[in-house]
């Protein structure tokens, strides 16, 4: 009998943890496109209308194959409305070839490694009192907190501007996407 309770846990734990990672895996609307979980970030945000911005500041970087490759990446990515905050001129300026090193810059600060999903964010805000801190790609750090509903999350730069994550757990098959509403600066 205790061998049968012992198989009957275990293949209930496994059980468990296939359809935990089946319901963390789902394909999830962006922009009017499927993100699929198979496909990488790049394969996926090409695909949606809100992140087209985006996309062409990370092809004028040269970070398509960086966010093509394993990772794992947790990636807070700004939306076009997001980009349109930015002071007149900004974007244009910042694809420019001359640019390239600030462009960069600032995209691989919306690049944290890891793949941390909003529950792995908000356990980090909880051990940390309230906040967590994350080391982006570029190498400055970005701020986690809680909404004061305590089911959203906020996304500080270092300048003291937050990004509100309005699609959380967007997962893809090298990280998962945060879509974000503001454009952070390091």
């Amino acid at each position: 009998m205790r061998k049968f309770n012992t198989i009957l846990f275990a293949a209930t734990s496994a059980l468990c943890l296939t359809v935990a990672g089946a319901a963390m895996a789902r394909t999830v609307m962006v922009g009017g496109a499927a993100m699929y979980p198979s496909k990488t970030i790049v394969d996926n945000a090409v695909n949606s209308k809100d992140h087209t911005t985006l996309v062409a500041a990370v092809k004028a970087a040269g970070l398509v194959d960086t966010l093509q490759g394993p990772g794992p990446f947790t990636v807070f990515a700004p939306t076009n409305a997001a980009f349109k905050k930015l002071p007149a001129g900004t974007v244009e300026g910042l694809v420019q070839p001359q640019n390239k090193a600030t462009l960069t810059k600032v995209l691989t600060y919306h690049v944290v490694p890891g793949r941390y999903t909003a529950a792995d964010l908000m356990q980090l805000v909880k051990k940390g009192g309230g906040q967590a801190m994350l080391k982006t790609a570029e190498g400055e750090n970005l701020t986690i907190q809680p909404g004061r509903s305590g089911k959203t999350l906020f996304v500080t730069d270092s300048k003291g501007d937050q990004a509100r994550i309005t699609i959380a757990n967007v997962m893809q098959s090298n990280g998962v996407i945060h879509v974000v509403d503001t454009v952070l600066m390091p």
